[in-house]
């Protein structure tokens, strides 16, 4: 046997390697934390695609030429144009062969011909029963009616003109038969019935007139409904002239073929079945060529797939997910490998949900405690690479232990233990405990094995280390969006977070967001949040719910860290309302103030990270630290983590590491 090998056509590569989900979920947290929210830092990543991946954006642009190509395609009255060109011909010969007759038959055959009514439609109604006398204007006005018939019939059932040809008895009493029983199947399906039965029996009877052999009822009635509602919008593009003489001349089409009541109940069927179909919709082609009524009926049945698939793409719409892309419509349009494209990316969304990175909780996008971990621990490494290159003395410490400064002096292991192990005097034990005080060798020459049992265990003392009560308080404020200060906030809040949680877990951390009003976030609600469209820097509130957080820990080394960028503008009115003002109302200073002061009794020192040097924000914070004590420090955004970090770490040391 021989084989030859060639390039694969058979859909995506089996053999390609599977999309990195921890290189897109990176992807995804640089995103988040430069201040997206989930839902949204997915949403980019879908539009511009990822790891080979086309994206949304290019797809949608690709559309979007198809359909400038599709809208230039031709006028949508050809049909109209082309029986007027035949009307005036078959007028001009019959005319030419009465003018020689003498006989008054002639005379009263021209003045038929005058009195002809001036619209298309009605004349070619008038000239139903009138016997021509030349067979140039016969068979003109024949090719009129054969027209007619086919254009109305093609642009109701796509590819009918080219199925039928010219229109016979026969093939009008076939295509009544057929509309009857199809609209009787339509009709069923609509009730809910089961229709599969009567589908095959339909197709066994009329699959002549379908042959790509639809294989469900649901299939038949999208294709032939999408191509009712393009009629329908050819009908309401047109001028209202327009609109009339066409409307006419297929009424009397219909009524010739004896299709007209069949037909308009079969419209009304179809919209039954598809109300979300454009049936209002107007809006067609404007090229120069003149397109037929079939042909424009295509060209707007494509153009409305297009257009429909542009949104689809789009997915700027409440509830839009990649499921809503049409996956035949869009290979119909861009080809097989856009949908496979799209597929991919569906792919690679549900894995992420599978792995468990994104959860999907009513519509809303989620990320999961294992993504926000995740984030965090990122966050955080890209502050200890921030202090080892300025040389500010911190470092990645991968293993801290739970233990402070060593004391040199050993004890036996208790349960509960989480100082460091003494691995020498563990050893020396188990080998006492065996005998001998030294283990010598067997009669085989080897060394015996040490047997370690639990009461050889022993740790090495440490100092006790000072615990740290943590409140984080960030500026939620619309400001923080404009000055584009509010992804290193979320970045830093995130970073703060995971190091307090993994690397000081005795310590208890709480993330403060203000604007209006004040709340505490959670790692999940911090990871999902954005700026707040909301008006106004309630610091007085942030500080209260500060408070409230020292006072749970006692013991603990108050640590009140505040990043800002403006000036306090609310404060909790009567009845806990926040009250907003620009500029601030002298009350708002005298509230923050207040509980800044009611800190520092406490015993808490804050410190302020200014991101803007607003000369009112500026005096602000100094008569801050004059009544509190504390620093105020002015980074740069993209440091701000850096110097947050670097604060805590010697803020939790006590109050001589500060005063050093």
């Amino acid at each position: 046997m021989e084989y030859r090998y060639g390039r694969w056509h058979g859909g995506p590569d089996p053999l390609a390697e599977p999309a990195d989900v921890a290189a897109t979920i990176d992807e995804l947290g640089d995103a988040v934390l430069s201040g997206d929210g989930p839902a949204e830092a997915l949403r980019a990543l879908l539009r511009r695609g990822t790891q080979g991946m086309r994206g949304l954006d290019e797809l949608r642009r690709e559309v979007r030429n198809r359909l400038r190509s599709t809208r230039r395609r031709g006028r949508m009255d050809g049909t109209l144009e082309q029986v007027r060109e035949l009307l005036d011909r078959a007028l001009v010969a019959e005319r030419r062969a009465l003018f020689p007759d003498p006989d008054d038959s002639a005379r009263l055959a021209e003045a038929q011909l005058d009195s002809l009514p001036e619209d298309t439609a009605g004349a070619v109604r008038g000239l139903t029963d009138y016997q021509f006398r030349s067979p140039e204007a016969q068979a003109a006005y024949d090719e009129i009616r054969d027209l007619l018939r086919r254009e109305v019939l093609d642009s109701s059932f796509k590819d009918m003109k080219q199925a039928l040809g010219n229109v016979t008895p026969e093939d009008v009493a076939a295509m009544r038969e057929m509309v009857s029983d199809l609209g009787d199947l339509i009709d069923a399906h609509n009730r809910g019935e089961d229709t599969e039965q009567l589908l095959a029996e339909f197709l066994d009877k009329h699959g002549q007139f379908f042959p790509d052999r639809p294989s469900t009822v649901e299939e038949l009635v999208d294709s032939l409904a999408r191509r009712a509602a393009a009629q329908q919008r050819l009908m309401n593009s047109l001028t209202g002239e327009q609109r009339q003489e066409l409307a006419g001349l297929m009424s009397g089409a219909l009524d010739d073929m004896g299709l007209a009541a069949e037909m308009s109940r079969l419209q009304q069927l179809l919209q039954q079945a598809r109300p979300d179909l454009p049936w209002d919709a107007r809006g067609g082609t404007d090229g120069r060529q003149p397109l037929g009524l079939a042909d424009a009926t295509t060209a707007l049945e494509e153009l409305a797939g297009l257009e429909s698939l542009a949104n689809q793409l789009d997915q700027n719409y409440p509830g839009a997910s990649l499921d809503d892309i049409d996956q035949d419509l869009l290979a119909e349009a861009l080809g097989r490998q856009a949908a496979e494209g799209v597929e991919a990316l569906r792919r690679l969304e549900r894995e992420l949900e599978r792995q468990g990175w994104l959860n999907r909780e009513r519509g809303t996008l989620e990320l999961t405690p294992k993504a926000v971990r995740r984030l965090g621990a990122t966050a955080l490494r890209r502050v200890f690479a921030q202090l080892q290159s300025t040389g500010r003395g911190g470092h990645d410490v991968r293993d801290a232990g739970a233990a402070g400064e060593l004391t040199g002096a050993t004890r036996e292991w208790r349960y509960g233990d989480e100082q460091p192990l003494d691995v020498v005097g563990t050893v020396r034990n188990a080998v006492l405990r065996g005998g001998g005080g030294h283990p010598g060798r067997t009669a085989t020459g080897r060394s015996p094995r040490v047997q370690l049992h639990v009461d050889d265990f022993s740790v090495v003392e440490t100092e006790r280390r000072t615990s740290a009560a943590v409140a984080l308080l960030v500026d939620l404020s619309y400001s923080m969006a404009l000055r584009g200060t509010w992804g290193a906030a979320k970045s830093t809040a995130m970073a703060l977070h995971s190091l307090v949680t993994t690397r000081y877990p005795q310590d208890a951390i709480e993330i403060i967001g203000f604007s209006s009003s004040a709340r505490v976030l959670s790692p999940g609600e911090l990871a999902e949040l954005s700026w707040d469209t909301l008006q106004g820097t309630n610091l007085q509130h942030g500080l209260m719910l500060a408070r409230r957080h020292l006072a749970r820990h006692p013991d603990a080394e108050p640590v009140v860290l505040v990043v800002t960028d403006g000036e306090p503008t609310a404060h909790l009115g009567p009845g806990g309302r926040p009250e907003f003002c620009w500029p601030p109302l002298p009350e708002t200073i005298a509230r923050t103030l207040a509980e800044v002061d009611r800190c520092t009794r406490s015993g808490a020192t804050i410190n302020v990270f200014l991101l803007d040097e607003e000369p009112a924000l500026v005096q602000f914070v100094a008569e801050v630290a004059r009544r509190n004590g504390g620093r105020v420090l002015t980074p740069r955004a993209d440091r701000l983590g850096e110097y947050v970090v670097s604060d805590y770490l010697r803020a939790r040391r006590g109050r001589r590491a500060r005063s050093a």
